[in-house]
C-alpha cells in the first residue's frame, strides 16, 4: 500500500476544508515613505476572494478554502506584489510593501485599426475562446491591450498594465485580468499565458443565478480541476476518470512544425502552387505521431499521485504521457493528433504532458507548482469555461 496517508485526508477532506476556512489579514504600505496606501486591489489569484486596501492600509480576507495561493496587490503606480500562501486553520498575517514603478518607455509600435482588430481578434480567440460561452462574455476595456504581432516567429504577444475587465455572462462571473505575458506561438500551437486573476459574482435574478449555477456545473465537471480533486479523494473511477499510460512516438515522414509552417509561408510568398499544396498536406494529413497505444490496466491514484511535503500539496508522476478519459461526456471534436482506440466511444479525452518537472497541485485541484501541456478537450477550455479555484460543486 503505497499511500496510506491519502486515504484518510482524502475521506475526511470535503468535510474538514469546509469547516476550517482560513483568514489573511495585512497591511499596505509603501516601501519609501512607509505611508499606508489605500484602494490597492488585493485578491487571491484565480480566485474569488478579493478586497481593497482601506484607508490605513488595512485589508482582510476571510472564509477562504484551504490550499496554496498567490496573494497579488496591485495598484497604479507600484510593481504588482506576491507572495505564496499556504492557507490553512490558522490566520496568516501579511504585511505588503509595495515598490514604486518607475516610468518605463514603452517601444512605439505603429499599426493600422485594421492591423489591431486583426490581432485583438485572434487574442480574443485564443485567449477567451471559441465555445459558446464564448458568445456570452463581453470585454469592458479591450483597448488597454498592448498587441503584436512577430511576422517572423509568428508569436503573437500581448500584455497590459491595468486589469482587463470581462464579463463572462454565461457563468455569471467578472474576471479581473492582470494579462502580463500572453502569447500564441503559431509554429509550435502553443498557447502561454502568465498574469493573475481575481472573480466576481455578478448581480442577477434568481432565475439567472440558478442558470448560471447549472452552468458552472456544467463546466465544473470533467475538468482538469475536478480530475485533480478526484486524484486526492482517490474518487477516480467513481467520479468517471479512467487514466492511462500513453505511448506514442514522433512521425519520422512528418517535418519539423516550425519548416512547416516556413515552407507554408514562403510557398505563398513565392507563389508556388505545388509547393504550398506539398506543406499544406503534410500540416493537415501526416501525423505527428505513430505507434500509439494505451497501457492497460487503467492507473491507480496510488500509481500517479504522491504526497509532495507536509504543507498538504501533491505531485503527479508517471511515464510518457497521461491519457486521461472523461466516461461522464462526449466530445465529437475530431482532434487529428490525439489517440483514440477504435473500440472507445466519443468520450472526452485529454493528453498531459509535464515540463520542467511533475506538476504540484494543492488541496483545490490546481496546479501550483511546474505545469504542463494539455492536448485534446481540457486544451479547448479558456477563459469562458474558467472558473475560480475556491469553487465547490454540488455534491452528488
Amino acid at each position: 500500500m503505497r499511500l496510506p496517508w491519502l486515504v484518510l485526508i482524502c475521506l475526511l477532506f470535503p468535510f474538514a476544508a469546509l469547516a476550517q476556512l482560513g483568514t489573511i489579514t495585512g497591511v499596505v504600505t509603501s516601501a519609501d515613505s512607509k505611508k499606508p496606501i489605500a484602494g490597492a486591489s488585493v485578491f487571491l489569484s484565480n480566485s474569488s476572494v478579493g478586497t481593497a486596501s482601506r484607508e490605513n492600509g488595512g485589508f482582510t480576507l476571510a472564509n477562504v478554502r484551504p490550499g496554496q495561493y498567490t496573494l497579488v496587490v496591485s495598484i497604479l503606480g507600484y510593481k504588482d506584489y506576491d507572495k505564496t500562501v499556504l492557507v490553512g486553520p490558522e490566520p496568516i498575517k501579511v504585511d505588503v510593501e509595495m515598490t514604486p514603478k518607475p516610468l518605463e518607455l514603452r517601444e512605439v509600435v505603429i499599426s493600422s485599426p485594421a492591423d489591431w482588430k486583426k490581432n485583438y481578434d485572434e487574442f480574443r480567440k485564443n485567449f477567451i475562446g471559441i465555445d459558446e460561452n464564448a458568445k456570452y462574455c463581453e470585454v469592458q476595456n479591450p483597448h488597454i491591450l498592448n498587441l503584436t504581432y512577430n511576422q517572423t516567429k509568428q508569436i503573437l504577444h500581448a500584455d497590459a498594465d491595468q486589469f482587463l475587465v470581462i464579463e463572462n455572462l454565461a457563468l455569471g462571473y467578472r474576471v479581473k485580468f492582470l494579462v502580463r505575458d500572453f502569447n500564441v506561438d503559431h509554429i509550435n500551437n502553443i498557447v502561454s499565458s502568465d498574469g493573475d486573476r481575481v472573480f466576481e459574482e455578478l448581480p442577477g435574478s434568481e432565475s439567472q443565478k440558478k442558470k448560471w449555477h447549472e452552468k458552472r456545473e456544467e463546466v465544473y465537471y470533467g475538468s482538469s480541476m475536478h480530475f485533480f480533486r478526484s486524484v486526492i479523494a482517490q474518487t477516480l473511477t467513481k467520479e468517471g476518470f479512467q487514466v492511462y499510460t500513453l505511448k506514442r512516438y514522433p512521425n519520422p515522414e512528418r517535418l519539423k512544425e516550425e519548416d512547416i509552417k516556413r515552407g507554408i509561408k514562403v510557398a505563398q510568398q513565392m507563389q508556388r502552387r505545388d509547393s504550398f499544396n506539398y506543406y499544406v498536406d503534410m500540416e493537415n494529413n501526416v501525423p505527428r505521431w505513430v505507434h500509439e497505444s494505451l497501457v492497460k490496466p487503467a492507473l491507480t491514484e496510488s500509481d500517479i499521485a504522491s504526497h509532495y511535503n507536509n504543507d498538504g500539496l501533491f505531485t503527479l508522476h508517471f511515464d510518457d504521457y497521461l491519457y486521461i478519459v472523461y466516461t461522464k461526456k462526449r466530445d465529437e471534436t475530431d482532434y487529428k493528433d490525439i489517440y483514440r482506440p477504435l473500440d472507445m466511444p466519443n468520450y472526452e479525452i485529454s493528453v498531459f504532458t509535464p515540463i520542467n518537472g511533475f506538476p504540484i497541485f494543492d488541496k483545490n485541484g490546481i496546479v501550483v507548482g511546474n505545469g504542463g501541456l494539455t492536448e485534446g478537450t481540457w486544451a479547448k477550455s479558456r477563459l469562458s469555461d474558467l472558473l475560480p479555484v475556491d469553487y465547490v460543486p454540488d455534491q452528488k
